[in-house]
């Protein structure tokens, strides 16, 4: 108990950085949609290049992140978490302030083009960091909770701001979101400890050298070495090499993709599909994602932290894509104003999906290879970002506009919710898999198993041979 006291302790000021990080980056969504819609599209419920303007933005975003996200994790890994966190708290302030100055035509058209580029080294990155500062700092039995308490404290800033954002009038929302944004680049700055991954806490290997050249098996069965090797830049064979290390890994890929492209798809259309459906405005918006943030803070606070150490992070990740299914799909069919209200209280079980799987994939590397792995499962769901809007775009804005082929609004969401089944069956697989070998394994099979793999993808088949 008082070493889990004291890991939290030292993750106060991470935790308070995430807080201000999502405070201010949500706060503009509600008010977003409709200041977007009342420049390019006033007047109407139903505006197409704004779907399409957005839709750009996150493809655009998404390609930028798959490349930009691996190598801030693994440049972490080296020069530390903090130094790189800097770049996403810094980079947020400078599409908040083109709102914040102005709302008109030319300055949305601003703001998305410096979101696109911003959004390249922020979304992606402070999840990505923040995942590996917590990795490095807490040890691997009580990984999984710490990562939804952060989880679930970005959540409470997502409540917070969206909170406040329904409370404040437009123009001043964007002025308070730039200074909470510049609140936290000045907080990570002056508060948050530097994390040096070599200090990282693994407590089968703290007393064990980090390079070294024995070799090791992993759960999968599969022979690795036990090797540590500072890079200067991530390969995209290297990334793929690491995610292909074990087939737990690349399980987890596939879920990651197929569950980014769910979610996204929703997030693409779900706005604008309730203000054509139901004619919601700012104040709905915000009422429902107050909901959804709510719930998913009560959850990641209280509900996974009391699970995860009982039930096993594969079956809780299998119960979440269960809820996170039926979520994406009942907004789909909604027939009535209350029902997108009634799919969002699925959040309470859907918000395990992000916690487990990031605590699966970061019990499968050592803890020199924190960030690169979180940075390649981050840039696999930006993947995911990057063909979304290829999808789900042109078929919102289809089945919203006069020419649908049939009358179904939510035609684009159902979509979205079959990517997510997807990702719900490859979940089945992981826990199958992880049963069969515990079944056939023996107590020094378990033995062996227990530590973390210090992967080196470059040097794999030399130190093999």
């Amino acid at each position: 108990m008082q070493g889990k006291m004291k890991e939290l302790g030292e993750l106060v000021h991470l935790f308070v950085s995430a807080f201000l990080f999502h405070f201010a980056a949500y706060m503009i969504i509600p008010a977003t949609t409709d200041i977007t819609m009342e420049a390019l599209c006033p007047g109407q419920d139903a505006c197409s290049l704004a779907i399409y303007l957005t839709g750009f933005q996150q493809a655009a975003t998404g390609f930028g992140a798959i490349i930009v996200t691996p190598l801030v994790g693994n440049l972490s890994d080296k020069y530390g978490r903090k130094t790189l966190l800097m770049l996403p708290t810094t980079i947020t302030v400078l599409p908040l302030a083109i709102l914040a100055y102005n709302q008109t035509r030319e300055f949305i058209y601003a703001y998305y083009a410096v979101k696109m580029v911003a959004g390249m080294f922020a979304d992606g990155c402070m999840q990505c960091l923040s995942l590996a500062y917590v990795a490095d700092r807490v040890c691997e039995r009580r990984r999984a909770s710490a990562f939804a308490m952060l989880l679930g404290v970005s959540t409470a800033g997502f409540v917070c701001g969206t909170l406040l954002a329904r409370l404040l009038p437009v123009s001043s929302t964007f002025q308070v979101a730039t200074v909470a944004a510049m609140a936290t680049a000045t907080y990570v700055r002056l508060f948050l400890e530097e994390s040096n991954p070599c200090l990282a806490r693994d407590d089968e290997e703290i007393n064990k050298p980090l390079c070294s050249t024995s070799s090791s098996s992993s759960s999968d069965g599969e022979s690795l070495p036990r090797l540590t090797v500072l890079r200067k830049r991530p390969s995209l064979s290297e990334m793929i090499n690491l995610l292909t290390s074990s087939s737990t890994l690349s399980r987890a890929a596939v879920i990651v993709f197929f569950h980014s492209l769910g979610e996204n798809g929703l997030h693409t259309a779900l706005l604008y599909y309730l203000k054509a459906r139901f004619h919601f405005s700012k104040d709905q918006f915000a009422d429902l994602l107050l909901i959804i943030g709510i719930v998913g803070t009560f959850s990641q606070l209280t509900l996974m932290p009391f699970l995860a150490p009982k039930i096993d992070e594969e079956k809780l990740l299998t119960v979440g894509l269960l809820a996170s299914c039926a979520h994406v799909f009942l907004y789909s069919i909604a027939w009535s104003y209350w029902v997108p209200y009634l799919a969002a209280s699925f959040v309470m079980l859907s918000i395990f999906v992000n916690s487990c799987i990031r605590s699966i994939v970061s019990k499968k590397v050592g803890s020199t290879e924190q960030g690169m792995a979180q940075g390649c499962i981050t840039g696999v769901s930006s993947c995911a970002s990057v063909i979304c809007p290829l999808i789900f775009t042109p078929l919102t804005a289809w089945f919203l506009s006069d020419n649908a082929p049939f009358n179904f609004k939510g035609f684009s969401i159902m979509c979205a919710g079959f990517a997510t089944l997807t990702a719900l069956v490859a979940s089945v697989t992981i826990l199958t898999g992880e049963l069969t070998a515990y079944e056939g394994s023996t107590p020094a099979d378990e033995e062996q198993n227990s530590g973390p793999i210090l992967f080196s993808p470059r040097n794999r088949d030399d130190e093999i041979k």
